[in-house]
């Protein structure tokens, strides 16, 4: 695969022809009122309006406008939708839609929110926090876009679309400085070469300290350095041939570690956010700074950080067939490379009831390090058709994906001071094959009533293999700790499978009723899935159980309205998400105190709520928004499950049984189990389960979400002046599977007496997350024709804390405030 990427980057390279592959540009319509914006979410140019889709849609210049710089931050305006950062990974987004996401990276787990840049699927969420700086437009589809985007996009899809080589020489050039002396550049020219050929080539570069400060180390932590560089074509081959396509180079080197508000040392410095962990950043550090443990390959010399590189190659030829039908050719080449040391517990122990504020220790291996050296190449060929035929505008093709996956990684665990254990290092290698045929039909029966059908048909292949990096599983001979194929069984002793296929129909029903241009009513049934994988973060072969894949069944009902001459767009969704087979990853304090990684499909899920998205333009120059989510969503357990299933593992209904049953027997969930016979008070905050022994809440799930805010522009004769500001809010949420939080206050129970308790109290660590309000504000000077802007702007302008994540206890805060200022010319 690598050496096919290598060629298609230099077939493109001679040919002088590279362009990011989408459609013709959408550029928002000239007109009185609310600027219409053109979406290809049904795979074809048609305006947001008519879509029978929920879709939250920007334009370049309304991001820039909100002073959104990358697709983390689209969370702050989309209802019922959380964007955040995976723990440790400031290069990676987690996204929720309508509570479906996940925030895992490892190979064998998909994300359900699909990301795409230009019709291309990025497979993988290690590197998917891509910095908009050259954007035509961004899409949020929300719902399952099983029919027409295909796998993994249950919980919806994030469609990044970049801006074609212009016609016209010209571009902009843009500095900007900002908090923790932040730094930063980008640049794009347009150079027409002849009629029909025309060349685009923009980038970006970014550097910054970092807003932590590690106290053992005196390093700067959780900063967000890289660059980016494009090169991209559009070329007119003929009256009826056009080709885009691209070439692509972007390195993400950002972390997002365990950070507090206060110095861990010094309760009463609460002047920034605090780092304690002893492992020092770097590259390659020589000799390896984790001697004298042995730890193959290049990873045993990575110093604390996360860094990673990723080429896209992309292609589309287009070829007209008539005045109705045109059939396009999509090709991309993925290459992602990761490469991390990621301190999970900051140089300490993990919190628990027993110790709910670990002392720092400032170990020099971390507390909990996982290193991690990961490529990923990934190809994809499309063949699409559309067009109009009669009554019937449709669109369908056929797909093909290929991806091949090696992941070296390593988890070590510091038990005591200047003690450290290697509990697996391993390289995992995993490959996805699949084909797909859609196709979908739109029957305009009347100018006001449009019926729609679709169908997918998903073959997929996945095989998953285990290496044991370790001299003693090399040696001649495989122990029964070794983290290899011959040891793959479960805890019964049933073998592993180490391949999955699955063979999958993913309908969509539509239906639009248009009362007149600026009215529109719809309703919709879609289907989708998500693949199944393997729970590969296990450090014993029996944990690396199979999950199967997730499906879902959405129903939505909705209006889309212009109203008022265009001055007001209105916008409602109704939804109703019936999924089975939720797969969810979930971590825990292990008895040793170390991390043990769970990823099941616990239960199935239901999710209802609404919708709303309101735009305002009362006068020219005067623009407002106002979004509303709400959501209430639940898991749903088998009750007549099996107590355990064919691998040994006890069913979410048997755990819930025996937490409730060790509950009684006056244990406390959070405790040793001690005395050390059943019933277990391991069943308790453990997967779904919570402390108290109920169904947890389900994650990243905020009841309600708000985001409001407008811009005005006020003219100063050749110039204008533009304040805008934004306020987004959440109310509470749960961010860790079983709802497990340490609070303050002693209790006592038949397994011991503990310093905190599972229950009430002032929350210390763990899952709870305070509502929380975020608001951003900038003010923007424009010269005469925006030939030049100055501009100020601040995010999270009030520095408010709250939780944002969490992982076995840690909880991870969101970013504090921070300020740039920015001066940008085109030409």
């Amino acid at each position: 695969m690598h050496k096919q990427f290598l060629a298609a980057v230099s077939l493109i390279a001679l040919a002088s022809t590279p362009a990011w592959a989408q459609p013709a540009p959408a550029e928002p319509e000239v007109q009185d009122g609310i600027a219409d914006i053109v979406v290809t979410a049904q795979r074809r140019r048609e305006s947001v309006q008519d879509v029978p889709i929920a879709i939250s849609a920007f334009s370049g210049d309304q991001l820039r406008a909100q002073g959104v710089s990358n697709t983390l931050e689209l969370g702050q305006f989309v209802p019922n939708l959380v964007a955040q950062n995976n723990t440790g990974l400031g290069s990676a987004n987690a996204y929720y839609i309508r509570g479906l996401g996940n925030t895992e990276t490892i190979a064998t787990f998909d994300p359900p929110v699909g990301t795409y840049v230009d019709d291309i699927y990025l497979s993988r969420q290690n590197a998917n926090n891509l910095s908009l700086f050259d954007v035509e437009r961004v899409e949020v589809l929300r719902g399952p876009q099983g029919t027409l985007f295909g796998r993994n996009t249950t919980g919806g899809a994030i469609n990044v679309i970049l801006r074609e080589p212009g016609e016209d020489f010209g571009g902009y050039a843009e500095v900007g400085y900002g908090r923790f002396d932040k730094k930063l550049v980008r640049a794009s020219v347009d150079v027409p070469l002849a009629d029909s050929l025309a060349v685009k080539v923009s980038g970006y570069f970014q550097d910054d300290d970092g807003y932590a400060k590690n106290i053992t180390t005196g390093e700067r932590a959780n900063d967000d350095d890289g660059w980016g560089a494009r090169l991209g074509v559009r070329g007119e081959l003929s009256d009826s041939v056009r080709w885009t396509g691209s070439y692509a180079r972007i390195i993400a080197n950002g972390e997002n570690l365990l950070n507090q508000e206060c110095d861990p040392r010094n309760n009463g410095d609460c002047d920034g956010r605090f780092v304690s962990t002893g492992l020092r950043k770097g590259n390659e550090i020589s000799p390896s700074p984790y001697l004298p443990l042995v730890i193959s390959g290049r990873k045993a010399n990575y110093g604390l950080g996360n860094r990673t590189a990723s080429d896209l190659v992309t292609s589309n030829l287009e070829f007209g067939l008539g005045d109705d039908l045109s059939l396009n050719l999509i090709t991309g080449f993925v290459n992602q490379i990761q490469q991390y040391s990621i301190d999970f517990s900051d140089g300490r122990a993990l919190p628990s009831l027993a110790n709910p504020n670990p002392a720092v220790r400032g170990d020099t291996r971390g507390g909990f390090t996982i290193l991690n050296d990961g490529q990923n190449d990934q190809f994809s060929q499309e063949v699409k058709l559309s067009g109009k035929v009669s009554i019937f505008d449709f669109v369908g093709g056929f797909y093909y994906l290929k991806e091949n996956n090696r992941t070296d990684f390593a988890d070590l665990f510091t038990v005591a001071p200047n003690t450290t254990i290697i509990l697996g290092d391993r390289t995992l290698t995993n490959s996805t094959k699949a084909y797909a045929g859609y196709f979908q039909a739109d029957a305009n029966l009347t100018d006001q009533i449009k019926l729609t059908a679709g169908i997918r048909y998903t073959d997929e292949e996945k095989k998953f293999s285990i290496f044991d990096n370790r001299a003693s599983c090399n040696d001649g001979s495989i122990e029964a700790n070794c983290l290899s194929n011959q040891n793959l069984t479960g805890p019964s002793g049933v073998a592993i499978p180490r391949s999955q296929r699955a063979k999958v129909w993913t309908p969509r029903f539509a239906a639009n009723f248009k009362v007149d241009e600026n009215i529109l009513f719809f309703a919709s049934a879609t289907r989708g899935f998500k693949s199944g994988g393997w729970n590969a973060r296990g450090t014993a072969a029996s944990q690396l159980l199979p999950f199967g894949p997730e499906k879902i069944w959405s129903y939505e009902a909705g209006l889309k309205s212009d109203l008022f001459n265009r001055r007001v767009r209105a916008n409602l969704t109704f939804f109703y998400a019936d999924v089975t087979n939720l797969q969810t990853p979930s971590a825990l304090v292990a008895a040793n105190g170390s991390i043990t990684f769970l990823t099941r499909n616990f239960a199935d899920y239901r999710n209802k709520g609404v919708e709303a998205e309101f735009t305002f333009q009362p006068v020219d120059g005067l623009n407002l928004y106002a979004n509303f989510g709400y959501q209430d969503d639940k898991y749903i357990i088998d009750r007549s499950a099996p107590a355990a299933d064919i691998y040994g593992i006890q069913s979410v209904a048997a755990q819930q049984a025996a937490c409730q049953a060790a509950l009684a027997a006056g244990k406390i969930a959070g405790g040793a189990n001690v005395p050390a016979t059943l019933p277990s008070i391991a069943a308790c905050a453990s997967g779904i389960i919570t402390p108290n022994g109920s169904i947890a809440t389900p994650v990243r799930t905020p009841k309600f979400s708000l985001a409001i805010g407008g811009s005005y522009e006020i003219p100063l004769g050749s110039l204008s002046l533009v304040p805008s500001v934004n306020g987004s809010f959440r109310s509470k949420q749960e961010v860790q599977t079983s709802n497990y939080t340490i609070y303050s206050g002693s209790v006592t129970g038949t397994n011991g007496t503990f310093p905190a308790n599972p229950t009430a109290g002032q929350a210390l660590q763990g899952s709870f997350s305070e509502a929380a309000w975020l608001v951003n504000a900038g003010i923007a000077l424009n010269g005469p024709d925006k030939a030049w802007q100055l501009s100020v702007n601040c995010t999270n302008c009030l520095n408010e804390t709250f939780v944002q994540s969490a992982l076995a206890n840690t909880t991870y805060l969101n970013q504090p405030m921070m300020w740039q200022v920015r001066a940008r010319v085109s030409f």
